[in-house]
């Protein structure tokens, strides 16, 4: 099967598509930040767009292109929580009937925004089910089209246009990029990112942050080629415990990325804990795992250098991010 490779007119276009509709999220800093990380930091946040984290940008830039046709039979997407919302909230607003699969493990907060925007949501074991397959079989007796997480030309676009849009608030502040660190879970945000930087900013290094035991973008990049890890406890990031990089996202990724920071639950909690109180920015574990990887002075970024990291998500439940208060 030929894969279907976005391009940057593809980010282009699907950023004409969000226009008047995802939202523009700010480019934030503080300097207590800055002191620990040794670098001038600053932060995408994308908690303050629609559904809570950056999955609505990829979400809407492929449900607008379906046809009415397409748009009567509806859609089906699996998601451990930030895509079913982008999905369920780009639906709602496209009039669009949308069912998603979602695992039994999910946190409760992403489960009552999915539901809250009128999506039905179908559970599962992600110790016994293959969810992309589950999905596939559901899609077809539905004849409805399916919606993935990442591994999609138009979702991924869609995902670029935060790139775009944070490189063009760099130029308002007058700040040339040195390197980005966005979070990597099927490597989507990553890719179109990549896509935008390699047209606009090839001179900005790129790095992923992932959970330790969900290293499977760092294993890919060693190894040439895609990695799938063994299962492994669960992370608190949720939203980043895909087991293998995507056949289209890695394709695009290996050619971009300078490297990957691997993070543990505990930094990605004390990340989280620094966001609120320096920002006031509530963040779930994933959404704060680029952050957690600047403020571990990592050697790979030089003292002084202009970096930016994706604060992705901030859909956390209310016990995981106590967990955060007292790290």
């Amino acid at each position: 099967m030929v894969l279907e490779i976005p391009t940057y007119m593809d980010v282009v276009t699907a950023k004409q598509r969000l226009l008047g509709h995802a939202n523009i999220t700010p480019l934030v800093r503080h300097d207590r930040l800055d002191k620990i990380s040794g670098v001038n930091l600053y932060l995408k946040n994308e908690t303050v767009q629609k559904s809570g984290a950056f999955k609505y940008r990829g979400a809407y830039s492929r449900l607008s292109l379906l046809t009415v046709r397409e748009r009567e039979n509806g859609v089906v997407a699996y998601s451990s929580g930030n895509h079913a919302q982008g999905v369920a909230f780009a639906a709602r607003e496209l009039l669009i009937a949308a069912t998603i699969v979602m695992p039994c493990t999910a946190p409760l907060k992403k489960k009552q925004g999915t539901l809250l925007q009128g999506a039905k949501i179908i559970e599962y074991d992600p110790t016994t089910t293959d969810r992309a397959k589950l999905a596939t079989d559901i899609a077809k007796k539905k004849n409805a089209t399916l919606v993935p997480p990442f591994d999609d030309k138009y979702v991924i676009a869609g995902q670029g246009t935060c790139g775009i849009e944070l490189l063009e608030q760099c130029a308002e502040m007058e700040v040339e990029l040195d390197a980005l660190i966005t979070p990597v879970g099927g490597g989507g945000l990553c890719a179109g990112i990549n896509l935008a930087f390699e047209q606009l900013s090839p001179q900005t290094k790129v790095y992923g942050g992932e959970p330790i035991n969900y290293d499977d973008h760092a294993m890919s990049l060693r190894a040439g080629e895609r990695f799938t890890n063994a299962p492994a406890p669960l992370s608190i990031c949720d939203a980043l415990m895909s087991p293998s990089p995507g056949k289209i996202t890695f394709e695009i990724n290996r050619k971009r990325l300078s490297g990957i920071f691997t993070m543990s639950d505990a930094q990605c909690l004390q990340a989280m804990a620094l966001a609120k109180e320096t920002l006031d920015i509530t963040l779930e574990p994933g959404g704060a795992i680029a952050l957690a990887a600047a403020l571990s002075r990592p050697k790979q970024l030089k003292s002084g250098s202009n970096v930016v990291v994706i604060l992705s998500g901030g859909n956390v439940d209310a016990e995981i991010f106590a967990m955060a208060e007292t790290a």
